[in-house]
């Protein structure tokens, strides 16, 4: 199996294998989210400000605690992921939290087969784009569903954490996108002991092929901010400096962990 040629196979095969694990782990918490508790961090939450009545389309949700987050504040919220198993527990949740949310199992570049809307707003966050390959088509789908005017919301890990090894004792990465990552891990992010192991395929995306992308199709950047610490402690050798502020230990607050853009689509 060619891995570049088959990612979408392999990449829904590694989360379907997690969601499991996911499901029981600490990191997503499912028992305090099942008692109101949300999902969503300081820093998306000052960008998103009041979304009460808004329509929100959610890419990237996996099993949608961050979608239903969305909906307990007063929006209207589509999510989508590629994975099936991550979607029937989404559904699962929902109907749990008596969340009014809609589910859609596709991969994200097939998004208009399966919906014909837009949304007064687009959201996705932590770790999405470094499974896709060609972010031009990620930001055709982004303008495709928004509003005229609509904003579109992004959190993510910075391009410069990537590029460093495991230990984030040297660099192990190319900054740029020039070929397709093919790993496999023991463990996941969110139970780094879980006894499960999966292959996948990422990319790495540099921050102009990121704000480049969004302004060719469309979308005018009106925010962008980088933040020196992660909301989650998903990195070897971090240390906890506030609640749900993390730093690599060694490196402080030398590098950039996340960032933030927001972006508008011409009227």
């Amino acid at each position: 199996m060619n891995p570049e040629e088959n990612y979408i196979a392999i990449n829904k095969h590694s989360w379907n294998n997690r969601t499991d694990t996911h499901l029981k782990s600490d990191f997503y918490n499912l028992t305090g989210f099942l008692k109101g508790e949300t999902s969503l961090n300081s820093i998306e939450l000052a960008l998103l400000g009041d979304i009460s009545g808004k329509k929100i389309l959610h890419l990237q949700c996996h099993f949608g605690q961050d979608t239903i987050s969305l909906s307990r504040l007063g929006a209207k919220v589509t999510g989508v992921d590629l994975s099936d198993k991550a979607i029937e527990s989404a559904c699962e949740i929902a109907k749990d939290t008596h969340a009014d949310v809609q589910f859609i199992c596709c991969d994200l570049y097939e998004l208009e087969n399966h919906l014909d809307e837009q949304f007064d707003l687009v959201f996705t966050s932590y770790g999405t784009i470094t499974w896709l390959p060609d972010l031009d088509k990620w930001a055709k789908i982004i303008s495709r569903f928004l509003k005229p005017n609509g904003k579109f919301i992004f959190v993510e890990f910075h391009p410069v954490v990537w590029m460093f090894d495991d230990n984030f004792d040297k660099i192990g990465y190319n900054y740029f996108n020039i070929a397709p990552i093919v790993e496999t891990e023991q463990g996941t992010y969110a139970d780094k002991d879980a006894a499960i192991s999966q292959s996948y395929v990422t990319w790495n995306h540099s921050m102009s092929e990121v704000v480049g992308a969004l302004l060719h199709n469309g979308l005018n950047i009106q925010d962008l901010n980088e933040f020196d610490y992660s909301p989650y402690p998903i990195f070897k050798n971090m240390t906890e400096l506030d609640p749900k502020k993390f730093r690599i230990a060694h490196l402080g607050n030398k590098i950039p962990m996340v960032y933030a853009i927001v972006a508008r689509k011409s009227e």
